[in-house]
């Protein structure tokens, strides 16, 4: 650290503001905002960092500029354009180079109302941006099936229309349209159409079902009963859409509503907005953590970046957890029961559904990075140092004491390796003693592993609770590996991770991409043991029944199964078949054993 850096480190204030760290070439490396600016920028300089590329950054630092603010909100605003800005490395983003669709209503007479990519400042009103074409679709083909509005582009001026310069189109003979253009609707009308439309889009359907309303009450007067039904199907339509749409409390009126779910690289938050309980946006995204970012402050950065966005000035804030930052005349509110408990609830739904789409996305398209991510993930979950790249799993299996067999399988990035998976069959526990067996099956799998110079595992999953996992644990210590690998046991019922000396079990997230390979190496382990088990119990009946014949021995027993396979074929066989694989004297004794006790 340079003198320079030093001297403003002892002098930056306790103020709220924004700093800005600066490498040597003058780069701007990061921007961030503080309630206290002092506490703050010393925490980076703490030589306990967790985040590694955090050390890396404060590394590069060289200079360092701070500017005070009057509250902690304005220093988020101010943080946030400066990101936007000047885009500096270490800081998260909305990456968002996507260009939304828009509703438009145009600003001429008898105004068009059309969907639209370009914002052009002329004037006209833009209703969005929809993440989604396709509500903005349904929302426009909804409209159109309710009003007849022209769709030329015809430049209808009161002048242009009073000369008589534009004949009516085929629109207007389909009945789409009540051709303006010849002065057949005034632009009174028309405007009010526009005006029920407008609310519409903003979830307000008053004043579309007023305006329909008063059209079928005029006709049913004047006895057109087919145009008053006409009308009737067009506020039926609206309801239709109204109730598909509204998914909250009506009353629920000009709330924004933000739901968040994280792992280990990135933060993915979902945004509503309410109008009469609709509703009438919706947006996720993805935002990358790049340093130790926390939830609550990717949040307050999310929060900021998507209201100004959406041009959104709601007074009301729905949010799933406290955040520090407050927005003057505005409401932050972690609603706990009722409508708006469920609408934060969707909210993290909808981020949580998008998370495990993108997942999906990198597991076909980018394998590597897919892996690389639930490697992380785990080494943060279960506690270790380093990431469990090759990880081994053990269970016992045995019926009533017989036949006990230990499988070992092994995982080599989140996969299975069959070719190193290994069946144990103990030597020095009597019957069905499963604290005992593992105890032995460790020691055997890692003392022969240190003396072939193997490569060890990074983690080992027992299949059981406490007390399997305190009998591996004694052979590590015995072979002096405890504390070099990270072990722990996973109890069926609840799914419970066992830590050593921790009487408190970890519970994952049931979604979790840890707990889904934990229980993927236990089930495998326990497929593994029960097949070899039911071989070795199968064949152990076999033997018996030949161990029946006189004359014939072990030898010649697994000869003729290694021969025939089965004690059915060995039966079947013809006493030639028989000569072949044991000689003629001992063939003759099986031959005639199960052929003359047949007949």
């Amino acid at each position: 650290m340079n003198s320079d850096l030093e001297l403003q480190l002892k002098t930056v204030t306790s103020d709220p503001g924004v700093y800005r760290y600066y490498d040597k070439n003058n780069q701007l490396l990061y921007v961030g905002k503080a309630k206290n600016l002092k506490k703050r920028v010393l925490s980076y300089f703490n030589k306990n960092l967790s985040s590694y590329r955090t050390k890396i950054m404060v590394g590069k630092i060289f200079r360092l500029e701070t500017t005070i603010v009057n509250s902690e909100y304005e220093a988020l605003l101010l943080e946030n354009n400066l990101i936007k800005e000047h885009q500096p490395f270490y800081n998260v983003m909305l990456k968002d180079d996507k260009t939304y669709p828009w509703i438009c209503i145009k600003n001429e007479p008898f105004p068009r109302i059309f969907m639209t990519r370009n914002v052009i400042k002329d004037g006209s009103e833009y209703f969005g941006p929809y993440a989604k074409i396709r509500p903005a679709k349904i929302l426009l083909d909804t409209i159109k099936h309710i009003y007849k509005l022209r769709t030329c582009n015809l430049n209808l001026s009161a002048d242009k229309i009073e000369a008589g310069k534009y004949k009516v189109c085929l629109e207007y003979h389909i009945k789409n349209c009540e051709g303006p253009c010849e002065g057949l609707e005034s632009e009174e009308e028309y405007n009010e159409k526009i005006d029920a439309i407008r609310g519409i889009i903003k979830g307000d359907f008053r004043k579309a079902k007023d305006y329909l309303t008063t059209q079928m009450m005029r006709y049913a007067v004047d006895l057109k009963f087919e145009n008053a039904q006409m009308i009737k199907e067009r506020i039926d339509a609206l309801e239709d859409y109204q109730t598909r749409n509204t998914i909250v409390n009506p009353n629920i009126d000009d709330v924004d509503v933000f739901g968040m779910t994280s792992d280990e690289t990135a933060a993915y938050v979902n945004f509503f907005k309410i109008r009469n309980g609709n509703i009438i946006q919706s947006f996720t995204t993805e935002i990358k953590k790049i340093l130790d970012e926390t939830d609550e402050d990717i949040l307050e950065e999310a929060l900021i970046e998507i209201r100004q966005k959406f041009g959104s000035d709601s007074k009301e804030i729905l949010i799933p957890f406290h955040l520090s930052v407050e927005i003057p005349n505005v409401k932050l509110i972690v609603p706990k029961v009722g409508d708006k408990k469920r609408i934060v609830e969707l909210s993290e739904k909808n981020a949580r559904e998008y998370r495990l789409e993108k997942l999906k996305a990198v597991q076909i398209v980018d394998p590597d990075r897919h892996t690389n991510r639930i490697m992380a993930e785990m080494k943060t979950l279960l506690r270790m140092p380093v990431e469990p790249r090759h990880i081994e799993g053990f269970d016992n299996s045995n019926i009533q004491g017989t036949n006990p067999v230990s499988a070992c399988v092994v995982f080599k990035d989140g996969k299975p390796s069959k070719a190193d998976y290994r069946i144990f069959h103990p030597k020095t526990v009597e019957g069905a003693n499963d604290f005992a067996t593992m105890e032995e099956v460790i020691y055997r799998r890692y003392k022969r592993m240190l003396d072939e110079g193997e490569a060890l595992p990074q983690l080992i999953l027992i299949d059981g609770g406490k007390g399997q996992l305190s009998s591996s644990v004694k052979s590590l210590k015995l072979l002096g590996l405890y504390g070099k690998i990270t072990i722990v046991g996973i109890a069926k019922r609840l799914e419970e991770i066992f830590f050593p000396n921790d009487p408190i079990p970890l519970y994952l997230d049931k979604k979790s991409e840890t707990l889904k390979i934990l229980q993927r190496v236990r089930d495998e382990a326990h497929r593994f043991g029960v097949r070899h088990h039911r071989t070795r119990r199968k064949n152990s009946t076999i033997k018996s029944e030949l161990e029946e014949i006189p004359g014939v021995g072990p030898k010649s027993i697994e000869l003729l199964l290694s021969k025939l396979k089965s004690v059915k074929r060995i039966k079947e066989s013809s006493l030639e078949t028989l000569e072949e694989i044991l000689g003629k004297s001992k063939a003759k004794v099986v031959w005639e054993y199960f052929n003359m006790s047949s007949g």
